[in-house]
């Protein structure tokens, strides 16, 4: 799943794809570079991100998705109404990083769309999830809300084979809680639904290798993350440089059949 932001704020690529144009052309490149989808989003969900009015988030996106109609898309928002413009546009995918709870309409238009649906893990909410994330277990906290918000899901008539779980590495956890959940993934996994992972330029990577200022992470150190969650069970992966990953993911799976086709 390649990344594209249509933000000016967004952690790592912030003003990369604010023009549509910028943003029409990155999305083809990360296709044509072996993306599978490539996920669309209006606002930024970076710590300390201020919220994006309805009319904004639109204003970015909707060029961006007439553009790309026949391509394989994926809508990153919370918003019902943007979920459903998307969906009218040929997305067939919903990235929603509050699993459902931002707005009481999205699931019924997730489900009246047959779409794809990621829910998220976040404690608190990006203005203030980095301030003191706390966790009696964070693999078995995480573990319990995706559960929880699997079934939620469900019962409001979506498909449960068409949502995966996405455990939110620096959603309102500390660099220690991310490499924890990632040693931990297995568990999450065991739940039943394919596992995405967003571990992509994250400054745990920076610090882990480090830098213990690190706003952002290195592509050698997100494809080595990619790869240790692969290793434990996740089966789609949210990146900005998405050559580097696919060939190391693909050698990765080479090795885990033990064969080069």
């Amino acid at each position: 799943m390649g990344v594209v932001n249509v933000t000016p704020d967004s952690f790592a690529d912030g003003g990369v794809h604010l023009r549509a144009e910028d943003a029409i052309a990155g999305a083809r490149r990360l296709l044509d570079e072996g993306a599978l989808i490539v996920d669309v989003g209006g606002e930024s969900t970076r710590p300390g991100a201020e919220p994006v009015s309805l009319e904004e988030e639109l204003r970015r996106v909707v060029p961006v998705l007439e553009a790309l109609a026949g391509l394989p898309v994926s809508i990153d928002t919370a918003k019902a109404e943007v979920a459903r413009r998307a969906f009218a546009l040929g997305a067939e995918f919903l990235n929603d990083v509050t699993a459902l709870r931002g707005d009481p309409e999205l699931a019924g238009v997730v489900a009246d769309a047959g779409a794809y649906l990621c829910l998220m893990h976040m404690q608190g909410e990006p203005r203030t999830m980095q301030l003191d994330p706390r966790y009696d277990d964070v693999v078995a906290d995480v573990a319990s809300f995706l559960e929880e918000r699997l079934a939620f899901a469900v019962d409001q008539g979506i498909d449960e084979d068409m949502i995966c779980l996405d455990p939110g590495f620096g959603f309102g956890k500390t660099p220690d809680q991310n490499l924890k959940l990632l040693q931990g993934l297995d568990a999450l996994v065991a739940i039943g639904r394919p596992v995405l992972v967003g571990l992509s330029r994250k400054s745990t990577i920076g610090r882990a290798l480090g830098d213990p200022e690190a706003r952002t992470g290195s592509v050698d150190g997100s494809v080595g993350a990619a790869v240790a969650a692969f290793d434990r069970g996740a089966s789609i992966f949210r990146v900005h440089d998405v050559r580097p990953h696919v060939e190391a993911l693909a050698l990765a799976a080479a090795v885990e059949r033990g064969s080069v086709a």
